[in-house]
C-alpha cells in the first residue's frame, strides 16, 4: 500500500492565519504524498468564510465544518475518523510551527525506525516564549515521565506524528486540550516507543489569540493521573 500522510488541522477562530497554513501545507516538500484535513471547530470569527474561499484541491484538501465548537480533541477525532493515510500528523493553524518541519518528522516512520515521532520544542535549547509557559511545559512533561517511565522533553507538543493504526488504536476520548496528555499517556502506558526530533516555533501571546491557559495545565495533570491508574 503506498504511503500517504494525513495532516489533521484543527481550527478554531484562526481566520487570520488558516489560509497561510493551508497554502504552506500544499506547497512544502514532503517525502510522501499528502492529504490535508482541515476541521473548522465551530469558529465564530470568519474562519468558515476564509475556508470557503480556499480553492478546491480534489483528492488532497478536505475541509470539514463541525456544527458547534467541541474543542481541539473533538476536531482531531473527527479528522482522524476521515483520514485515508497510512500516517497521521497534527498541525495547528496558528503559525507557531512552520509546516515545513513535517518532512523531518515523518522520515523516521518511513524509514521503519519507529511508529511514533514527536516534534520537541526543547531539544534545540531553550525555546522562545514566556518563562512561565516554558516552566509549565517542563513541569507537565516531568510529571508525564514520572508517572509513565518516559524520557520525553515535550509532552504538550502539537507535532505528534504516528502510524494511523496506532492513532486509531488509542480510542481517543478527550474533546479539548486534554487530547495532548491523553495521547501521550496511552502511548507510554502500552510501551510505545516515541522518537523526538527538534522543532522550532514562534510562540504567540493570549492577546494574539493563544487559547490554552493555566486551567488546561491543571486539567492535563488530572488526565495523566486518570490514564495512569484507570
Amino acid at each position: 500500500m503506498p504511503e500517504l500522510l494525513s495532516i489533521l488541522v484543527p481550527v478554531y477562530n484562526e481566520a487570520r492565519t488558516v489560509r497561510q497554513v493551508i497554502d504552506r501545507l500544499l506547497s512544502i516538500p514532503l517525502p510522501v504524498d499528502r492529504e490535508i484535513l482541515v476541521v473548522n471547530d465551530g469558529s465564530s470569527d470568519g474562519t468558515a468564510q476564509a475556508l470557503d474561499a480556499v480553492p478546491p484541491v480534489p483528492g488532497v484538501l478536505t475541509i470539514l465544518h463541525a456544527a458547534k465548537n467541541g474543542g481541539k480533541g473533538s476536531a482531531i477525532r473527527l479528522g482522524l475518523s476521515r483520514a485515508r493515510g497510512t500516517i497521521v500528523a497534527i498541525q495547528d493553524a496558528d503559525l507557531e510551527l512552520d509546516p515545513a518541519q513535517l518532512a523531518d518528522l515523518v522520515q523516521p516512520i518511513l524509514d521503519g525506525t519507529t511508529e511514533v515521532v514527536y516534534g520537541s520544542r526543547f531539544l534545540a535549547g531553550r525555546p522562545a516564549g514566556p518563562w512561565i509557559s516554558i516552566a509549565a511545559n517542563r513541569t507537565l512533561t516531568g510529571i508525564t515521565n514520572l508517572l509513565f517511565g518516559g524520557r520525553l522533553t515535550d509532552m504538550e507538543t502539537c507535532y505528534k506524528v504516528m502510524r494511523t493504526p496506532v492513532a486509531r488504536s488509542l480510542q481517543l476520548e478527550s474533546n479539548r486540550f486534554d487530547i495532548e496528555p491523553e495521547i501521550t499517556a496511552k502511548l507510554l502506558r502500552r510501551g510505545q516507543r516515541i522518537v523526538e526530533r527538534p522543532v522550532t516555533f514562534d510562540p504567540r501571546s493570549r492577546a494574539s489569540g493563544k487559547k490554552i491557559g493555566w486551567r488546561d495545565g491543571v486539567h492535563a495533570i488530572a488526565v495523566l493521573v486518570k490514564y495512569r491508574f484507570r
